[in-house]
């Protein structure tokens, strides 16, 4: 696995280091000693994996609150999304400021998003499928999010959202307020 580091402190693009041959090739997708090496959690609370039928389907950005904040490793297994991820630790000199990527079954990248980052992604085509391990189960009640065009955090979207939760659409711009 090859770790890059993004613009956000703690926070990494994932590649599989391929091996391949006529057949195809063969890599590790997940490691928990590597991922140690790289000083990011290891821990998997939950597996969850997420289907969206259209192309512009916007899910995000959440996060949970503490005790319950969790990391995340999400990898796109079919078709391909924009993934997003915010800083929202105020202690942070990447505070507020965002890290985009293009995830896709063909790529095979995975985005590491720290425990205090809120995360969201757009579908680029029709049938995009992720899968994401979170370090911690959910906790009802204490997710929350932030909204997708908040101006202060100022993402850069590749299209505009066709599809999205009612829960999305209500979630707030960004306050210090909205942390424990």
């Amino acid at each position: 696995m090859t770790f890059t580091e993004t613009p956000l402190a703690g926070a990494y693009t994932i590649d599989i280091d391929k091996i391949g041959d006529e057949r195809g090739f063969f890599g590790r997708s997940w490691c928990r000693r590597e991922m140690d090496e790289a000083g990011l959690n290891a821990n998997i609370a939950q597996i969850n994996t997420s289907l969206s039928r259209y192309q512009g389907t916007l899910r995000g950005l959440h996060y949970q609150l503490a005790p319950y904040q969790e990391s995340k490793m999400i990898r796109c297994t079919r078709g391909s999304i924009f993934d997003v991820i915010v800083d929202l630790r105020p202690d942070s000199a990447t505070f507020l400021q965002w890290f985009g990527t293009e995830l896709t079954a063909d790529n095979h990248r995975a985005l590491y998003s720290p425990e205090g980052f809120a995360q969201g992604f757009i579908t680029l085509e029709d049938h995009s499928e992720i899968t994401y391990f979170t370090s911690e189960f959910y906790a009802p009640g204490m997710d929350r999010g932030v909204r997708y065009d908040d101006p202060q955090i100022g993402i850069i979207w590749p299209l505009a959202p066709v599809v999205m939760s009612d829960k999305d659409k209500a979630w707030p711009d960004f306050s210090i307020d909205q942390l424990p």
